[in-house]
């Protein structure tokens, strides 16, 4: 990446608040280390529980607060969206595409649709939630403005079958629900959804916050916030 595009990743990895808190400075808007990805990427925040990652290649959005309230569960329910960039070619977008890392550094692959439904109660428990504990995730590029639903699981209600594969093209926003099984239980933390794409990988950090943490997050968020929109001000000529 250029100059400009690292400083974003700095700028952009600071405030997204998906590292540590400090909860004694309670006075200053916290100084957050940075989540380092480890590939080109830039990274946004659009609400306490929700994170974008993009490079030139595909974007990813994530919607984490029912994780967040899920501590010590063995399923983990995520709000998703993905689309490719302006000018990426269409192509198969593949569950395999998907995985997800926890703290203590395991990589877990997307369950198969057999496992997420013989999960049956616990999973019915989550969806039933998700009513009440969700953000909207509506934040894609202007170019995606065709509906798309993201089936790699339907509910289990639902008379939709679910598929294996999606068709991904710059101009459809795709949205849906990942699931995982987390053996042993969500724990506080740094997690990564790990997005492969035809050509790259994006890496979408969000942290399980503890109690500090989320009230500290939850006071200084306007002026987090404030600090992403003067950090990606045009500069002036």
């Amino acid at each position: 990446m250029n100059g400009k595009h690292a400083r974003a990743v700095v700028i952009a990895g600071l405030i997204s608040l998906c590292a540590p808190i400090d909860p004694a400075d309670s006075q200053q808007p916290p100084n957050v280390p940075i989540p380092q990805p480890g590939v080109p990427q830039l990274m946004t925040m659009e609400g306490r529980f929700v994170r974008v990652a993009y490079n030139n290649e595909g974007y990813a959005i994530l919607g984490y607060q029912l994780a967040n309230r899920s501590l010590g569960e063995e399923w983990m329910l995520l709000e998703f969206g993905v689309t490719v960039r302006d000018n990426v070619p269409d192509y198969d977008f593949k569950r395999e595409a998907l995985t997800l890392e926890t703290p203590d550094g395991k990589t877990l692959p997307l369950p198969s649709v057999t496992e997420y439904r013989a999960a049956g109660t616990q999973i019915q428990a989550l969806q039933n939630r998700a009513k009440a504990q969700r953000d909207s995730i509506n934040y894609f590029p202007p170019q995606a403005s065709r509906a798309c639903a993201l089936t790699f699981f339907t509910d289990l209600t639902s008379r939709v079958m679910p598929l294996d594969k999606m068709d991904l093209s710059s101009d459809r926003a795709c949205l849906g629900r990942l699931y995982f099984h987390v053996p042993g239980g969500i724990k506080y933390g740094q997690h990564w959804l790990n997005v492969k794409f035809a050509q790259s990988l994006v890496r979408v950090p969000f942290r399980i916050l503890t109690d500090d943490e989320e009230k500290l997050l939850s006071k200084n968020f306007k002026s987090i916030k404030k600090q992403v929109e003067e950090a990606f001000k045009p500069k002036k000529k």
